[in-house]
């Protein structure tokens, strides 16, 4: 019974530090989605709902390295061999500056490009411009937040990762109001917030680079393929949740322009803004029981592992009906306090459109928790074709499809009927995996 309660206690110490952080961290884009539209209306959110697919490409890339490195991390932290947990995390500093120098010489070359393919049309061109720019400028700053916030949480210290997230998210929001109203900075005010915020992250983070509790160190190592490779695997399913959420909101945007116009893109930009806050509940999940499973995996703590498996689905549940209740409820408040110019159209397409879209919430929520437990357990084919199939491989097709059928209604429901489908195979994935291992067991004790 103590056990139990340990494993419990445990789980809710990384757990709740895990989704206050994320979900401070999703406030990043939901104070600039607030005070766009009151600074800027309709135009100014249909602009930065063009721009966040390039936000999600950084963040994504960020998890990969962050993720990956900081799960094998834990790996070998649990078994004990120090010397190896220090390498991966020197390797995934030398990959995280390479990355960041290549974000910069594209935000400086080819931001214009980015936003003729987004489809920014000559009423947002510059704004969207802007964003883009300033926010490549940062990407130095978004990466390093990313993997020390993972590190600093997988080496024992979920309360300072949290702070941390906490502080900058509010330091955004703060400086959003400051730089948007009395200085009149418009775009450049909010991206200069949002850029400048996991800067003051960083600056906390690294009170723990400087504790005697610290368990990584940069060690003189040559980058190693073999190393940088896991890191690549076990990161990329959170990559392709990331990367894959840009790219679909590229294509719902293109979509969305052919049957509502700017209109439709504006109304969108508050829905896809406001499901940033549900992911982040579920990455938060994720990125609590992600040290937990890799722990218990490198002991070969079994039993463990189903436990927090267990509890990670009632928290799914608990958090996607209250999720879905609120934006049931109160979607109507919710539009109008993003809807400045009180756009009739625009407030019942996004209400029409939330009740539609949020139904996902329960799925994406069970297979994001699949994703990582197979991905803590080295099952990471298996994650990564769960991650392809809810990120690229169905919903793209099924936007088309249902959008074809059923107009805007199909937009809406493409991103639920897919999270289904991808629940209904993550649970097939699990149970075959379950049998196997049985009959292994059998095979061993007969023998």
């Amino acid at each position: 019974m103590k056990e139990k309660s340990s494993i419990l206690k445990q789980y809710c110490n990384y757990t709740f530090f895990g989704i206050l952080g994320m979900i401070g961290l999703s406030a990043y884009i939901i104070a600039d989605t607030f005070f766009v539209s009151k600074g800027l209306g309709t135009n100014g959110l249909t602009a930065l709902n063009l721009a966040i697919p390039v936000y999600n490409f950084v963040h994504g890339i960020g998890l990969l390295l962050a993720i990956g490195g900081a799960a094998k991390y834990s790996i070998y932290k649990g078994q004990k061999d120090n010397k190896n947990a220090d390498v991966v995390f020197t390797n995934t500093i030398y990959i995280t500056t390479i990355l960041s120098f290549l974000f910069v010489i594209i935000g400086i070359l080819f931001s214009q490009k980015l936003c003729l393919f987004l489809g920014a049309d000559e009423t947002v061109f510059d704004m969207t411009n802007t964003y883009i720019k300033i926010l490549l400028l940062f990407s130095p700053a978004f990466l390093c937040n990313d993997v020390l916030i993972c590190f600093v949480r997988n080496d024992g210290n979920p309360q300072l990762s949290m702070i941390a997230m906490l502080t900058g998210s509010l330091f955004n929001i703060i400086m959003d109001y400051i730089l948007i109203f009395p200085f009149q900075m418009g775009i450049l005010g909010a991206v200069l917030a949002t850029g400048f915020s996991p800067i003051v992250s960083i600056l906390l983070l690294s009170f723990h680079y400087t504790s005697k509790i610290k368990g990584f160190h940069i060690v003189k190592t040559k980058p190693l393929l073999d190393r940088i490779l896991w890191i690549f695997l076990m990161g990329f399913p959170s990559f392709v949740a990331q990367i894959s959420y840009g790219i679909v909101m590229i294509i719902l945007n293109k979509i969305i322009l052919s049957l509502q116009g700017n209109v439709g893109v504006a109304a969108y930009s508050v829905i896809a803004n406001l499901s940033l806050v549900m992911t982040a509940v579920f990455s938060g999940l994720e990125q609590g029981i992600q040290p937990l499973f890799s722990q218990y995996y490198a002991c070969n703590e079994h039993y463990n592992i189903i436990k927090v498996l267990k509890y990670a689905f009632i928290t799914v549940i608990l958090s996607s009906i209250a999720i879905y209740s609120t934006i049931f409820i109160f979607s109507e408040n919710i539009v109008q306090l993003f809807n400045s110019q009180n756009n009739l159209q625009m407030q019942h397409i996004a209400v029409y459109g939330m009740k539609l879209y949020f139904i996902a919430t329960l799925f994406a929520g069970i297979n994001i928790v699949f994703c990582i437990f197979f991905t803590s357990i080295e099952k990471v084919v298996l994650a990564h074709i769960l991650s392809l199939l809810k990120g690229l491989i169905l919903i793209i097709p099924m936007a088309f499809l249902l959008s074809t059928l059923w107009g805007i209604t199909g937009v809406w429901l493409c991103y639920a009927v897919t999270e289904c489908i991808v629940t209904i195979i993550a649970i097939m994935f699990y149970f075959h995996i379950k049998k196997y291992k049985k009959q292994a067991q059998t095979n061993v004790e007969s023998d």
